[in-house]
């Protein structure tokens, strides 16, 4: 099957099979897709010496990118085949540092789908469960890629 027939759902299971590959970014920021279900993910991601601000902790676009990622994947899973989104507001509240050469988890999930906008809702804990991250962001169809 070709990816532009694929529903989004599709091709991030492919992507967790293997059968795709994972995203460049996710090389950037060491992140890997684990779940997809509809209007659901989560994901592997760990920050490491790639991510450090001049005060010697992890940059905060490290949070903000993977907050990113699974919100907006969260909502690729809504996509019929040939279907695109794009993000219009990403919120993102950091609540403890995050850690460097920790496995984190990332979960991002669909709040709403309603009048051409998806909202979702995304997440970072670390391995003891506490969360470091939070994030919203609001979407919307793009017409074409």
């Amino acid at each position: 099957m070709k990816i532009e027939e694929m529903s989004g759902l599709e091709i991030l299971r492919a992507v967790t099979r293997g059968e795709l590959p994972h995203p460049s970014i996710c090389e950037t920021v060491p992140m890997k897709i684990l779940e997809v279900e509809k209007g659901s993910v989560r994901f592997r991601a760990e920050a490491d010496g790639r991510h450090i601000n001049p005060m010697g902790g992890v940059h905060g676009g490290f949070a903000a990118t993977v907050l990113d990622s699974v919100t907006g994947c969260a909502v690729h899973t809504m996509l019929d085949p040939g279907a695109s989104y794009g993000t219009v507001e990403l919120n993102v509240r950091m609540l403890r540092p995050v850690p460097r050469q920790v496995e984190l988890e990332a979960v991002g999930t669909v709040l709403s789908v309603e009048g051409g906008l998806m909202v979702s809702e995304g997440e970072i804990r670390d391995g003891m469960g506490r969360l470091l991250a939070h994030g919203t962001a609001t979407c919307t169809f793009l017409e074409g890629k």
